[in-house]
């Protein structure tokens, strides 16, 4: 059964597959969030990802320029003004960035719960750890 569903999930022409080739790369899903926001100057991106380096910010622009997701307009002043917009293919992926997000605020709802249940948690109440003294159990 696993190399059926395999199959069918990895052919060609597979909608989920497709999809996810736009959201291929470190950073893009990130570049796509910043933009449903609205237009964004190139420093204003760079400011918002931190850790993006210039020559990554731009190689991922111009790839969802080149999807048809991003518009790049480039104003006649010194120096050069660009500023990037979402199409409106590009904003068609809103609702799958907003599902990311609930679904990472989820995530990031259980990570606290579990830090909070961590620091109350004895020692040896630790998941997965059974404290042994004299061949005898201890908790």
């Amino acid at each position: 059964m696993s190399k059926m569903v395999d199959t069918v999930l990895c052919a060609s022409d597979c909608p989920v597959q497709r999809a996810t080739q736009i959201f291929d790369g470190k950073w893009t899903t990130l570049v796509l969030r910043d933009l449903l926001g609205g237009k964004k100057r190139y420093s204003e991106l760079q400011r918002s990802l931190a850790g993006i380096s210039p020559r990554l910010l731009s190689a991922r622009l111009r790839l969802l320029e080149q999807q048809g997701l991003v518009q790049r307009t480039v104003y006649d002043t010194v120096p050069p003004t660009t500023e990037y917009t979402l199409t409106r293919q590009g904003m068609a992926i809103m609702p799958v960035v907003q599902a990311l997000a609930a679904y990472g605020q989820v995530l990031l709802d259980e990570d606290a719960s579990a830090a909070q249940r961590d620091s109350v948690r004895p020692a040896s109440a630790q998941p997965g750890v059974i404290r042994v003294r004299s061949g005898k159990r201890i908790d």
